[in-house]
């Protein structure tokens, strides 16, 4: 039980369905599955939580060490699968949180039995041979804003990734969900997330994955779906009719049926 508060956890769905657990990205909380939840749920037992510093999750818990690594949050998806005793389930991770699913599947193979990864990055920085999107340099200005004014930042920034600039209630949403996270906890966040490199990890990924992309997506361009893809040996690769990086909010009608399409062929 411990572990449930600390998370924030909460179930929804059939409580005789397969289980998808989903896992928000950076800056977020559980509220930003709540479009495809009502969805999915007809079909599906549905668990969401808060990473330890995002939305309603016991903030007494958070160490600095822990979630300066990928590892921690992996180590946090683990003791939720635990508590609930949940094997053989879906992992629905959003953005970095993708990543962390790969580290979960890879620790505890009984847990994870899927993978979905909507809107992957494994690597930001562009590397000789690989484009993530950014250069170095853009990284670490962006993470010198961050730090200097996180709440500047999070009202600049949140319209650029949501996308959609002729649905300007989207961007609001995400600068609202960046603006309401402890700033020193999001700066901690943002460093572990933006200098990743979870590249060798693709390489460790046995199950069935499905990797969702957008068209258009300023945080994962396209190259980084087409990379997702080919280094996942077996994995669907799907690019959603979207735009911007959150399409559970822009278009969860088409992230819902791709997941429902993916897991029909799976099982």
């Amino acid at each position: 039980m411990d572990t449930l508060r600390r998370n924030n956890v909460s179930v929804a769905g059939r409580t005789d369905g397969p289980v998808l657990l989903l896992a928000h990205g950076f800056g977020c909380d559980q509220n930003m599955w709540r479009l495809i939840v009502p969805i999915v749920a007809q079909d599906h037992r549905l668990v969401l939580f808060d990473y330890v510093g995002s939305g309603q999750s016991d903030a007494s818990a958070w160490d600095e060490r822990r979630y300066s690594s990928l590892e921690g949050y992996a180590q946090d998806v683990l003791e939720i699968c635990e508590a609930l005793d949940l094997r053989d389930v879906t992992f629905v991770g959003h953005s970095v949180s993708a990543m962390v699913g790969v580290l979960a599947a890879a620790k505890a193979p009984h847990r994870i039995g899927r993978l979905v990864m909507v809107a992957p990055s494994p690597r930001y920085i562009d590397e000789d041979g690989y484009r993530g999107g950014f250069d170095a340099d853009d990284i670490d200005e962006l993470l010198e804003s961050l730090e200097s004014n996180y709440l500047g930042w999070s009202a600049a920034m949140a319209p650029v990734i949501m996308g959609n600039p002729d649905r300007p209630e989207l961007g609001e949403e995400l600068t609202t969900s960046f603006c309401a996270t402890d700033p020193d906890m999001a700066r901690v966040f943002a460093r572990t997330t933006f200098l990743s490199d979870s590249r060798g990890d693709l390489k460790t990924v046995t199950v069935p994955t499905l990797v969702l992309e957008c068209e258009q997506d300023v945080i994962a361009p396209r190259e980084v779906g087409a990379y997702v893809h080919a280094t996942i040996p077996g994995s669907r690769l799907v690019t959603l009719k979207a735009t911007g990086h959150c399409p559970q909010l822009s278009a969860p009608q088409a992230t819902a049926g791709a997941i429902g399409d993916f897991l029909g062929a799976a099982l």
